[in-house]
């Protein structure tokens, strides 16, 4: 934690902290019940695996929630990861498992407009959840607050690959479309839980910078 912060300041933040927790578990128990049953309905790989990853994100928040309720959060910031970062792997497992035997039998989904909705809605409403966390973890100075950031930031790549196989099924008949976006989700998942557990954590919008650089200088080579 930044020992420049305030008493004042620091308690501020750990309260900001526990509104972002209070709305993230609020939301995603609601998109987890609409999510799993539209995917269940429809016999939708990645849609289901984006309801299990909201469930997943609920367990993530309940670890940061759990933590600012200490008297002294930077203690408990180690172990609160690590939660985080075996959550990213049980997601993967869940998903790629599913995915695969869709695969192997050819089972593509339904049509599935509350799936198309649930997902677009997640499009518009993480991002700005996930950058208002950011901030506040880079404040804070804390590795937990910053890897529940980028378990949200996981969730807007879930909801757009999700969102993109379900309109290529329902649009052009692309069965497989819905596992491969299961699957590509499940490696991001994977990477993400990999450096959650070192503790290697830095804004998620660093990522997307990150992956910009390494792009222009392969081109440049």
């Amino acid at each position: 934690m930044s020992t420049s912060l305030t008493a004042e300041r620091r308690s501020r933040l750990h309260r900001r902290v526990r509104f972002i927790v209070g709305f993230t578990i609020t939301y995603n128990v609601i998109e987890a019940i609409v999510a799993v049953w539209a995917g269940t309905v429809a016999s939708s790989a990645a849609l289901i695996g984006f309801g299990l990853d909201s469930i997943v994100e609920v367990l993530s928040a309940a670890a940061i929630a759990w933590q600012f309720t200490r008297k002294d959060p930077e203690r408990w910031e180690k172990v609160t990861v690590r939660v985080i970062g075996l959550a990213f792997f049980a997601l993967a497992a869940y998903v790629s498992i599913d995915a695969v035997l869709s695969l192997i039998r050819v089972e593509g989904p339904a049509h599935s407009p509350f799936g198309l909705g649930i997902t677009a809605l997640s499009l518009v409403i993480m991002p700005l959840l996930a950058w208002f966390e950011v901030r506040t973890g880079r404040e804070l100075d804390s590795k937990s607050v910053m890897a529940d950031a980028r378990q949200l930031i996981l969730c807007v790549y879930l909801s757009g690959a999700v969102f993109i196989g379900l309109a290529l099924n329902s649009l052009f008949g692309w069965w497989w479309a819905d596992s491969v976006a299961a699957l590509v989700v499940a490696v991001l998942a994977i990477r993400e839980g990999i450096e959650a557990w070192r503790g290697d954590v830095e804004s998620p919008f660093e990522v997307l910078e990150d992956l910009d650089n390494e792009e222009v200088e392969a081109t440049v080579r």
